[in-house]
């Protein structure tokens, strides 16, 4: 699977548990930990948990077994790494603290 079509898979399996605010970064020309970084939010921690379950449990049904599974415990930040794609599951107030996007689109020549 191309790493655009890990990405596709992985917002779809998001998006069927009613993920919010979606959001997709191509961190291929800033990182060489994966291509994309796929973001979202769950209303509670039970779907925050939920969210990142889908998507770790349907990508082994395809052979593909995520590398890592981060913060199941506290369902505050789950944290799915499928190698080219990683997912990053929030409750809203994480994300807002963390803010992830503006992190990663940030331009390292600016201050």
């Amino acid at each position: 699977m191309t790493p655009v079509e890990l990405k596709d898979f992985v917002v779809e399996k998001a998006e069927e548990l009613k993920c919010r605010d979606l959001v997709v970064l191509d961190i291929s020309d800033k990182s060489t930990i994966a291509d994309f970084m796929v973001v979202c939010s769950g209303t509670s921690k039970t779907h925050v948990r939920a969210i990142a379950e889908n998507v770790a449990l349907e990508a082994k049904r395809i052979d593909l077994a995520p590398l890592g599974v981060e913060g199941k415990e506290s369902g505050e930040w789950v944290l799915v790494d499928l190698g080219d794609v990683i997912l990053h599951a929030m409750q809203e107030q994480t994300r807002d603290f963390y803010q992830l996007e503006k992190l990663w689109s940030a331009h390292p020549d600016q201050k």
